[in-house]
């Protein structure tokens, strides 16, 4: 993957898990019904996070190691 396309994809990858961050943060609305819903998706939102920092990490190294895959 050419340079460019793995900076992109990075900046994709914070964003998108700064906004998860956000959303984790937010704290349980007073409803009880909406608090069920919020626990569900944090649940859902938390594996989302785990696979996209692995992913974040993965570019990161490929970045670090020149931007090309293959390159040593």
């Amino acid at each position: 993957m050419e340079r460019q396309k793995l900076l992109d994809r990075r900046d994709e990858l914070r964003e998108r898990l700064a906004a998860i961050r956000r959303d984790l943060g937010g704290g349980l609305d007073r409803d009880l019904e909406e608090q069920a819903q919020q626990l569900e998706n944090q649940e859902t939102l938390m594996e989302i996070a785990r696979v996209a920092e692995a992913e974040l990490a993965d570019l990161e190294r490929k970045l670090a190691e020149g931007g090309e895959e293959g390159n040593s």
